[in-house]
């Protein structure tokens, strides 16, 4: 797995961001990938991830997925989560994504997946992803750590 670039204020692999994740994610250039823990702060219920940060993660993997296997940026237009089992805080958890469909370039399928080390899985997603339309492309390519060659069409 090599690691794909951070951007400087996402929530999610933001890393100047103050109260994000700060994840940091990888790919084979099919699959990506992320290994991190929850802070005890994102619970919801006592020892229970909030459902809202596990949908979180979740639509970055699934748009990261998206990125590495079109060259698009894109926003989620819909996505749908199943939670199988309570992800809790402090412990090790595996974030795999990967793109299901290319739709000529309009709409991306993705799916991604949360699993514990145990290998259970806690929560599974399925998305559909837009095209960043190209006048915003150039902000967004400059929130990006180093730039993102090789990955995202210019």
């Amino acid at each position: 797995m090599e690691p794909l670039p951070n951007t400087r204020n996402c929530f999610v692999c933001g890393l100047q961001n103050p109260v994000g994740l700060r994840l940091g994610i990888a790919t084979d250039r099919r699959v990506v990938e992320a290994r991190f823990q929850f802070r005890r702060e994102f619970c919801g219920f006592t020892d229970t991830i909030h459902g809202g940060l596990i949908a979180t993660v979740l639509d970055e993997i699934m748009v990261w997925a998206v990125g590495v296997g079109t060259g698009e940026l894109s926003y989620c237009a819909e996505m749908t989560v199943r939670f199988q089992r309570p992800a809790t805080p402090e412990s090790d958890i595996l974030a795999r994504g990967e793109l299901e469909a290319n739709k000529r370039g309009r709409l991306f399928l993705a799916k991604g997946e949360l699993f514990n080390t145990a290998g259970d899985l806690l929560s599974e997603s399925t998305g559909k992803y837009l095209p960043i339309p190209d006048e915003l492309r150039p902000v967004m390519l400059a929130d990006f750590d180093t730039p993102p060659a090789g990955i995202f069409r210019r």
